[in-house]
């Protein structure tokens, strides 16, 4: 046991809990299966939002809202799509309380919507109810259109910022004139979210397609990244659904085209949410607690002065502060710690828990020889280094922290990916050595979900860039012509 903290070797569950609670990024609600997110959680998700917003914005997206509720009528119309979400759906019937007389507060009965609303659960059924009156002509296509929003899932079982019954996300919803656009939309944003996983959050990812069993309901296509962690399960950071003309088929969204024809409209969406929170914890940090990489710390440096009386405090401030506006200039955040509750050494642990990458301590002696102690949260190794050009060491040092935080997690990726060609094979490395397992597999739904059930075990994705090679399907020894990927997940 480390600061409250368990091992990740003893209770991984546990651990990744722990280091939520104790490093202040959320603690549970009220409200069964919901979160409150922390002001410590909350900025990682502003410095995502932020990223992602400009990378959106460069390819040409714009941000817009639509309604938290959606008439349950408009659910109906796309039959797999209803079907996928029916079972996750939060319903509203009523629109208003009463005192019943009591002092207790109901209900209204006679107050009865005449047709219940669904809380999102995603929005593309009330989106494409809008873009009936946004879409006449070829004229108007492409729309790029993008939302941050929170929708609700019911989940029964739910941890903090990987599986929650309300969480924060962003949902694009696109509209184009041809198939060939969408898709091409579809891949684009795969690509956006893979560049941020691996050069943001030092996260590296598979690209690939689902199979249809695992296929966003309501999708012809999906997209997706995988990343593996720490525990050897598989983590869906991001998805990209090429829709076809489903929804607009649905929800009757026509234009003319260019040759003055009728034609339905073909759509995509892609979205990420605050579970890539929970991908940073469990891929990159230990017992100690977070290790954040710098793109996305909410505290890239923070210093602490060791002192015995104001007048050295007074002396250590003056040269921070120029440190200070010197870093900042470099878009460098910084955190200037002087409580005078706290000892040093309690604000060193407080800042190795919460994964801020660099510490500089810098005490009177230091002064005098014109010197800092900086500590990496990454390796926790410790160097002393002159003051003169400080800044510009310390920025080249959080550019090395993150390419090792990220070289890290590969590695661990690499040796935990293994190809098997046995389905015995298969199940025994499931339990002595998880992680990503490249096997064959005959192409069925039905053996999919038969090793699913036997094993727990899913089709992450059919990696983009697999090699085609003959095999045999690790279960029914039917003729492969590729690998997919296998993993147990969250």
């Amino acid at each position: 046991m480390s600061k409250g903290v368990i091992s990740k070797d003893e209770d991984y569950s546990q651990w990744f809990n722990d280091l939520i609670i104790k490093s202040d990024m959320a603690e549970y609600s009220p409200v069964r299966g919901c979160m409150i997110i922390k002001p410590y959680g909350y900025s990682i998700w502003e410095k995502i939002q932020a990223v992602l917003d400009k990378m959106f914005k460069e390819t040409g997206h714009q941000n817009a809202y639509f309604p938290l509720l959606i008439p349950k009528s408009f659910f109906s119309k796309e039959a797999s799509h209803v079907e996928g979400f029916a079972k996750e759906c939060a319903v509203v019937t009523h629109y208003r309380l009463k005192n019943d007389g009591d002092g207790n507060i109901i209900v209204d009965e006679e107050a009865k919507l005449e047709e219940e609303l669904i809380i999102r659960p995603t929005s593309e059924t009330i989106i494409w109810n809008t873009y009936r009156g946004w879409i006449q002509s070829y004229r108007d296509l492409p729309i790029l259109v993008n939302q941050w929003a929170n929708v609700m899932r019911w989940e029964m079982r739910t941890r903090l910022f990987l599986r929650t019954s309300e969480f924060l996300w962003q949902e694009g919803h696109t509209a184009h004139a041809t198939a060939d656009e969408a898709v091409a939309e579809t891949e684009q944003m795969l690509e956006v979210y893979a560049d941020f996983a691996e050069n943001w959050m030092a996260l590296p990812v598979v690209k690939g397609r689902k199979t249809a069993n695992e296929r966003f309901a309501g999708a012809l296509d999906t997209y997706c990244i995988e990343a593996l962690m720490q525990d050897g399960k598989a983590l869906q950071a991001g998805t990209s659904h090429f829709l076809g003309q489903n929804f607009a088929k649905a929800f009757d969204v026509k234009f003319t085209t260019k040759d003055n024809v009728q034609d339905f409209v073909w759509a995509t969406s892609w979205g990420v949410s605050t579970r890539l929170i929970g991908a940073l914890i469990m891929a990159h940090s230990d017992d100690a607690g977070l290790v954040l990489p710098p793109k996305l710390a909410p505290i890239q440096v923070v210093v602490v002065p060791i002192y015995k009386h104001d007048e050295e405090l007074e002396n250590i401030t003056t040269f921070v502060n120029t440190l200070t506006k010197e870093l900042r200039a470099k878009d460098i955040s910084v955190k200037f710690d002087k409580r005078d509750t706290h000892r040093p050494g309690a604000k060193f642990a407080e800042y190795e828990l919460k994964g801020v990458p660099l510490r500089v301590a810098i005490g009177s002696r230091d002064m005098q020889n014109g010197t800092v102690e900086l500590a990496r949260r990454d390796t926790k190794t410790k160097e002393t280094v002159n003051q003169e050009g400080l800044a510009a060491h310390i920025e080249t040092l959080l550019e090395e922290i993150q390419a090792n935080i990220y070289k890290k997690a590969a590695d661990f990726r690499t040796e935990n990916t293994i190809e098997v060609d046995t389905y015995e094979e298969f199940k025994r490395m499931l339990d002595e050595q998880p992680g990503f397992i490249s096997a064959h597999w005959d192409g069925t739904s039905e053996t999919e979900q038969k090793i699913k059930d036997e094993t727990k075990a899913t089709i992450r994705c059919i990696p983009l860039n697999n090699k085609q090679e003959e095999g045999k399907c690790i279960l029914t020894g039917k003729p492969s012509t590729q690998r997919v990927l296998f993993a147990r997940a969250y």
